[in-house]
């Protein structure tokens, strides 16, 4: 029998757990960032800028952006080039927000996002990579993926979802799984969008607030909450064993949601060569944002 105040008793599951993290499980320098902060503020210390990119200068830089993505595609599918673009980082680092501003001019049929579910007991079963290699795209194609075959090196990691033995031997065939994939002549873009801890939570009440939101969170949104350190560890490790030289990753510190999908889409467009590229309207990377693994920050 369900027990009163349980997810599934709740109109919408989860909602209450995150203001009930806040109240009596964050820490206090945590809680005390949060309930003084202000709206356009940005909260992490560390953080090179205190508040967040204007509107008017985030929408003409990102204007020019788009017009570049759509010179690109419209190149890739004259050419038959492929793109392939991971996006990884913790829960409510803005992967979804960033894939969306990448595509959203983007011709659907040719640039898509690729959003496993949970694998299914044969899926489970399988070669671990398996289940990802349908999705890579064929000529012409760009793959976006929301979260790809990294959640073993983290998630699945964090939680038990798979065996230290299991792990080990993902860490041991991904760098010629990633190197296949390259040499193939497939562009492989890897980045890790990563927030401060206040900023996450802060982004989590937000999401518990918002009708069209809320729904999104889940058990695994709230216990990761719980589990900071854990997920820390398990990030720099991974980054550490899987940086190399075909395959970099760029890290992308996405306290600023604005900043942080101009670096992205920067990033991705310069790692891939076009016909009429205007490396003038795409502008560098902010390196104070966006570099290699040491620009991880927590």
């Amino acid at each position: 029998m369900t027990q009163p105040g349980s997810p599934a008793a709740r109109p919408v599951p989860f909602v209450g757990d995150i203001t009930d993290y806040l109240v009596n499980g964050a820490p206090d320098e945590i809680r005390r960032a949060i309930e003084g902060s202000r709206k356009r503020h940005i909260l992490s210390e560390s953080y090179p800028y205190r508040r967040v990119m204007k509107k008017d200068d985030y929408k003409r830089r990102m204007d020019a952006l788009q017009v570049e993505l759509v010179k690109m595609l419209f190149d890739l599918r004259q050419t038959g080039k492929r793109l392939t673009v991971l996006f990884e980082g913790r829960d409510a680092a803005g992967k979804g927000g960033a894939i969306e501003r990448m595509r959203e001019n983007l011709n659907p049929r040719t640039a898509y996002i690729v959003a496993l579910p949970k694998p299914t007991e044969r899926e489970a079963s399988q070669w671990y990579f398996q289940r990802y290699i349908d999705w890579l795209p064929a000529g012409g194609e760009v793959a976006l993926f929301d979260r790809s075959w990294y959640n073993r090196g983290v998630v699945e990691h964090v939680f038990g979802f798979c065996t230290p033995d299991q792990r080990r031997l993902f860490f041991g065939q991904l760098p010629d799984f990633e190197k296949m994939i390259v040499d193939e002549g497939v562009t492989l873009v890897k980045l890790w969008l990563n927030i401060g801890r206040a900023e996450q939570l802060r982004r989590f009440l937000k999401r518990e607030k918002d009708p069209l939101k809320q729904w999104k969170l889940s058990w695994i949104d709230v216990e990761g909450l719980k589990k900071w350190d854990q997920y820390t560890s398990a990030i720099v490790e991974t980054l550490e064993l899987t940086h190399s030289g075909h395959a970099p990753w760029t890290v992308i510190r996405a306290d600023d949601k604005a900043r942080a999908r101009i670096a992205a889409i920067q990033t991705v467009l310069h790692a891939v060569d076009y016909a009429g590229k205007d490396i003038g309207k795409i502008g560098k990377p902010d390196a104070a944002i966006c570099g290699g693994p040491g620009l991880l920050d927590g």
